[in-house]
């Protein structure tokens, strides 16, 4: 190997993932334990279950004053948790 042609392993990893399928999978998995550091420890107390399918971001809350407000703010929490993840992850959430 060339010296120009050195890649840090980071980029090396994010390749292997890219070509692996392991990259979409990875990145969800972050946005789902980012939602915690996202939004606090409070709100997180009241979410039972995350999962994403379809790009769409699935939460059961058991508060339903909480429910209301994070709808009234849903396109704002789509965007801080892809740049909390740095990635297009999500594109919608619902609230259960």
């Amino acid at each position: 190997m060339r010296r120009g042609e050195t890649k840090s392993i980071a980029e090396l990893v994010r390749a292997m993932c890219r070509e692996e399928g392991l990259e979409t999978p990875l990145n969800e998995y972050r946005l789902i334990n980012a939602w915690s550091q996202v939004l606090g420890p409070a709100v997180a107390s009241y979410t039972k279950s995350l999962q994403i399918h379809n790009q769409v971001l699935f939460v059961k809350v058991t508060s339903s004053v909480l429910r209301q407000e994070l709808l009234l703010n849903r396109k704002s929490l789509v965007r801080r948790l892809n740049e909390h993840v740095k990635a297009q992850v999500i594109t919608d959430i619902v609230l259960r």
